[in-house]
């Protein structure tokens, strides 16, 4: 893995899943949930702690899962359906080498494993 898509895929996780999820988690718990609200904002806000943490989860899998397709689609190792395009991304001029969705996917895995002090918050 080159130093541009380990970069790259840092920023976009740093930006795209933790802040992603500290928003969300913010604003589910300072919005005033009214009778007019989609019925998620009620179901996070009558939750106990702990159901709380499992639907911010589950949230973030979501988000994990889509980043990933969509880097597996932008730097080829994944088609899309019915389509013959084949998008290529470069970083700073560089080839991504069809890397950008398993590096995403390492990098992933060593924050829920805990086993990389640099990425833990």
């Amino acid at each position: 893995m080159t130093d541009v898509n380990q970069e790259f895929v840092r920023a976009i996780y740093e930006t795209v899943i933790r802040e992603g999820i500290d928003e969300y988690k913010e604003m589910y718990e300072t919005v005033e949930v009214d009778s007019n609200m989609d019925a998620f904002w009620n179901l996070y806000q009558n939750s106990n702690p702990e159901e709380k943490e499992i639907l911010l989860k589950m949230m973030e899998q979501i988000m994990i899962d889509t980043v990933s397709h969509m880097l597996g689609i932008i730097d080829g190792s994944s088609t899309l359906n019915d389509s013959e395009i084949e998008p290529k991304l470069l970083l700073d001029s560089q080839d991504t080498e069809n890397e950008l969705q398993d590096s995403f996917l390492e990098l992933v895995e060593l924050n829920m494993d805990g086993n990389d002090e640099e990425n833990r918050r």
